[in-house]
This record gives C-alpha cells, sequence and structure tokens, in this order.
C-alpha cells in the first residue's frame, strides 16, 4: 500500500531584502540614522578619534563627537511583511572613499544625509551617487530641530535637480528616519518603474 506523500507547506513568504546605502560627510549623522531606526542592534565600527585626525576630520567647533566611522555602520528594518531594508552607513572621511564602490554594490538606494550649516562635505556623496546613477534623495539632519539654511537654499546650494527629493528629518527620531528612508524607496521604485516602461 502506498504512503501519500505531503507536499511542502506554504508559509508566509519571507520579505524581500533590499540594501540603502546611508552616505554624507564626516559627522553628519549616519551612524545616529541607522541606530535609531534599527531593529537589531547596529553593527558599528566606530573607533575613538585621536590626535592624528586632527585638521583632518574637522568638525562644527562646538562638536562633541569623539569617535568616527572606520569601515561602515549596519541595522535592518521590516518596513512590512514583503519588505526588509538593510542599512549600510558608509565613512564620511575622503580617506575611506575607497570603500564606497563595494559598499553601493547591489543597492537599490541611497540616502544622503546632510548638515545645513556645513553643506560642502556632503558634495562628495552626491557626485558619487550621481556618476553611479543609483537613486538617492537627501535628508538634511535638523540638529536641534533648526536648519541654517532652508530646503530651497540648500537645494540651490547643492545644485540638485528637482528631480532629486529633498527633505528634512532628525536622526535621532525613528518615525522621521522612516519617512526619509521611504522617500528613498519611492524615488527607486518611480526609476525602475520608468526603466521597466521603456
Amino acid at each position: 500500500m502506498a504512503v501519500p506523500t505531503v507536499g511542502p507547506v506554504a508559509g508566509p513568504r519571507a520579505p524581500v531584502p533590499v540594501k540603502i546605502l546611508i552616505a554624507g560627510g564626516f559627522g553628519v549623522g549616519k551612524t545616529t540614522t541607522v541606530g535609531a531606526i534599527s531593529e537589531i542592534a547596529p553593527l558599528t565600527t566606530e573607533a575613538e578619534m585621536t590626535s592624528a585626525g586632527i585638521g583632518v576630520d574637522d568638525l562644527a567647533a562646538d562638536s562633541d563627537k569623539t569617535t568616527t566611522t572606520v569601515a561602515m555602520d549596519f541595522g535592518c528594518v521590516t518596513i512590512d511583511r514583503s519588505l526588509k531594508l538593510y542599512l549600510f552607513g558608509t565613512p564620511g572621511q575622503a580617506r575611506f572613499g575607497f570603500m564606497w564602490d563595494d559598499l553601493a554594490r547591489g543597492a537599490l538606494g541611497a540616502l544622503v544625509v546632510v548638515d545645513s550649516a556645513r553643506l560642502d562635505d556632503c558634495y562628495p556623496a552626491i557626485d558619487f551617487f550621481e556618476r553611479a546613477g543609483l537613486p538617492f534623495a537627501v535628508g538634511v539632519n535638523a540638529f536641534d530641530g533648526r536648519l541654517a539654511l532652508d530646503l530651497p537654499s540648500i537645494r540651490w546650494a547643492l545644485a540638485i535637480g528637482e528631480h532629486v527629493p529633498l527633505v528634512q528629518f532628525d536622526a535621532r527620531d525613528r518615525l522621521s528616519v522612516r519617512d526619509a528612508l521611504l522617500v528613498v524607496l519611492d524615488r527607486a521604485l518611480d526609476r525602475a518603474t520608468r526603466e521597466k516602461g521603456a
């Protein structure tokens, strides 16, 4: 007598993994952004800043930053049952720029974090993503709820077109970070839809 075979039981589908980069200049809030939203304890590669960084890793005069990312930050967040974001925070210093190509491989999009008081620090990140053709949004981190410039002035200073989303957010606030990441996803989805239709 044959024994009936039972096929695999269909369970809930695993969410689709999506890689997003969190990039920007030195000390703009990338590590804080990843840590604010990650549902796991984020992996950070923070190292104590030493006197060797004086003149190389300059921050604002009133900054109390004592560590810096030397490789990357990593965290993840489940958006819904169908989508899980894997967040890779890049180091901000130019001397670690060689890592950006590897970190960008396989990414769907990026959030470029900007300090409105130090716009010069974010030009390399914007240039990188424009050259790479990777969809990105610019998130202006509102330190203490304030911006040094309004968003239209920041857009003009960064010379980014209207097609690049520009949003204000607070890197310490989970919901604010979520909203900024959803803008990145929307931008990436819009681009994918246009490319599919072409």
